[in-house]
């Protein structure tokens, strides 16, 4: 039986750490394309636009990167508190998506540890959710294809500069996932988190099935939901990635930097060797 399963007399969280690069988009988007069908079920929250999801996930990141303190557990505690005064008073069991709770990936404001501040994080908000049994899941993904999939999206989105092989060589001492599942063990207890594998999704249209298997859904119920067609957040082709790692080092205001990279996100075309096609600009 998944530990998020054992019985307990409170209303059942749980809640979806990511981490980065273990296919969080996905599997956001396929529960938000099902909501209709799974609200009867589950309460769902990603973070979508506009939503107190985002606020959430911004918050958890100025905790990783702040290293903690007063000010900003504050601010997390208080993100938190939005996200929860949200929900809808009944008994249905609560299913909360958001890969920056846990805090800055390798790459992103000089960050080259593995998360050193997640067990942190997830006790904080434990903490502040007695009325809830929580329960913590974490996707992992293969060493080996994560780094280079985190050092591409770091220079996407979070404005690094160097090589991939650069990255690759700050980040050579990272330790395997059992070093952050040994942590957080120590913080929460082995009762309160549980680690799945990204190669054990092996339906890319129906992302998360591990996790919706641990919300209570069986196989059956899963398979009756719609597929999603496409995968968000795809990397980029190397010409675009190469375009942005250069863009990068430019003195450009953060927004339009992001605007360029929208752009190019848009338009991976005109950053290969092969001439575009006719109709392509």
């Amino acid at each position: 039986m998944p530990q998020s399963l054992i019985s307990s007399s409170k209303r059942r969280m749980i809640v979806h750490l990511g981490v980065q690069k273990t296919g969080s988009t996905a599997i956001q988007r396929f529960l938000n394309q099902n909501a209709k069908t799974l609200a009867d079920r589950v309460t769902v929250r990603t973070p979508v636009k506009g939503s107190s999801m985002p606020p959430l996930g911004r918050a958890a990141l100025a905790y990783s990167l702040g290293a903690g303190g007063a000010s900003h557990a504050a601010a997390l505690s208080a993100a938190w508190r939005d996200v929860l005064d949200g929900l809808p008073a009944n008994d249905l069991p609560v299913l909360l998506s958001h890969e920056n709770l846990a805090g800055a990936m390798p790459g992103n404001g000089g960050e080259t540890r593995l998360y050193p501040l997640l067990p942190e994080i997830a006790s904080l908000l434990s903490d502040q959710t007695p009325e809830f049994d929580v329960h913590f899941v974490i996707y992992t993904r293969e060493m080996s294809n994560w780094k280079p999939s985190v050092w591409a999206q770091a220079i996407r989105t979070d404005g690094y500069t160097g090589t991939e092989g650069e990255f690759l060589t700050e980040v050579a001492d990272l330790p395997d996932w059992d070093d952050l599942r040994a942590r957080m063990v120590a913080t929460l207890g082995a009762l309160r988190i549980s680690f799945l594998r990204l190669e054990d999704e092996t339906e890319t249209d129906r992302p998360g099935r591990q996790l919706l298997k641990h919300v209570g859904f069986s196989d059956p119920e899963i398979d009756a939901l719609t597929p999603m067609q496409g995968l968000p957040m795809q990397r980029l082709n190397t010409g675009s990635t190469e375009f942005l790692r250069q863009l990068n080092g430019l003195a450009l205001n953060p927004h339009a930097r992001s605007r360029v990279a929208g752009l190019v996100a848009r338009s991976q075309e005109l950053f290969t060797a092969a001439t575009p096609s006719k109709g392509t600009l």
